[in-house]
């Protein structure tokens, strides 16, 4: 069976075919921290990538992705922002640690503020050479961006999950058992 790929998928496909090319990497490095399309060098690349008809919040998430990856073209193939940063964080620390701090005020962000925090965090997974699930990252991004709250909210959940669930060393919470018998049964 033939798998569907979107154009999000070609987009990211195309970044990391082109991850060697320094040039078209420097050039959408320009596009950090600067509103969507106020870096022509960065529209020159992600442009091709939109329809006629794409929303504002589809551009911002490809103007948002497009610079990020330049700045750390290190792929990864699974996870989320969450599993990421959580490969960072310290166990269980008290008071939470700089990376559980910094993954919260990105968990807190609205789509307006987004670019900057996830620019703070990728540049401290790329400190630590850390690669980044692009496809997932421009999937949340566009989900963020969106004027319905469900979609981010769901993105948070799942970021939170990833980046907390794995540091709980107690079990968790059984689900009720259908093997216990019930009087009267």
């Amino acid at each position: 069976m033939r798998q569907h790929r979107t154009g999000r998928d070609r987009f990211v496909e195309y970044l990391v075919e082109h991850a060697d090319d320094r040039a078209m990497l420097a050039a959408l490095r320009r596009g950090l921290g600067q509103p969507p399309g106020a870096v022509p060098e960065v529209s020159k690349y992600v442009q091709p990538w939109l329809g006629r008809d794409s929303s504002i919040s589809t551009e911002r998430g490809y103007y948002t992705i497009a610079p990020l990856f330049a700045l750390h073209p290190a792929e990864g193939n699974s996870g989320n922002m969450g599993s990421h940063m959580a490969m960072l964080a310290e166990p269980e620390s008290d008071p939470p640690s700089s990376v559980e701090r910094r993954f919260m005020l990105l968990l807190s962000a609205d789509a307006d503020d987004l670019p900057e925090y996830l620019r703070q965090a990728v540049s401290l997974l790329k400190s630590k050479d850390v690669p980044i699930n692009w496809q997932q990252l421009l999937t949340d991004v566009l989900a963020w961006n969106r004027r319905d709250e469900r979609p981010r909210l769901r993105v948070r959940r799942q970021w939170s999950r990833e980046f907390w669930r794995p540091r709980v060393e107690e079990q968790p919470i059984a689900a009720p058992d259908d093997s216990i018998p019930v009087e009267g049964a």
